[in-house]
């Protein structure tokens, strides 16, 4: 070999040697910046997380468990109560149209029309009966079946009853 490539060798091994030097210092020192900034963590990761490992259950015992399950009752009940049905509307028309008019204009399941013909032997069993039979359920001998609360659970029993009496006024 000739002496200016054994020049040029040892002039390019440094280069590498240096080049080499700077890209373990840089992966080192983004490993340790790695460390310090915490892992973003997505709210919806977040959220499933925290339903998987969520209790299932609570147990409650003596005076302070009843304290805790008739609080949880309450809390339950008021949820409930805030997502009422069609805004927790109170427009017997308007829960008619948005949920009992499938049945009950064409009669399906045994379902009285809207007329004195359809409503008129359960109007006289009483305004009382009428709203058991919508906030419980029904099925009459006949084979007609009314799901309780009409199929919608969020419908509160004002609800109902503002309805049951909208469907009797139609019905004269």
């Amino acid at each position: 070999m000739r002496n200016y490539d054994l020049e040029f060798l040892k002039r390019f091994s440094m280069v590498i040697g240096i080049l080499a030097v700077v890209t373990v210092g840089l992966i080192i020192g983004a490993y340790f910046l790695s460390k310090t900034i915490p892992a973003e963590v997505s709210p919806v990761a977040a959220k499933q997380t925290q339903s998987r490992i969520s209790p299932v259950g609570a147990v409650y015992a003596g005076a302070t468990g009843a304290a805790a399950q008739a609080a949880a009752a309450a809390a339950a009940t008021a949820a409930a109560a805030a997502q009422g049905a069609y805004g927790g509307t109170l427009d017997g028309k308007e829960i008619f149209n948005q949920l009992c008019t499938a049945c009950h204009t064409a009669g399906v399941g045994g379902a009285p029309k809207l007329d004195a013909a359809g409503f008129g032997a359960r109007a006289s069993k009483g305004k009382d009966t009428l709203y058991k039979h919508a906030i419980e359920g029904y099925t009459g001998p006949d084979g007609g079946v009314m799901p309780p609360k009409g199929g919608n659970p969020g419908l509160s029993e004002a609800q109902i009853h503002a309805t049951v009496d909208w469907m009797l006024e139609q019905s004269k």
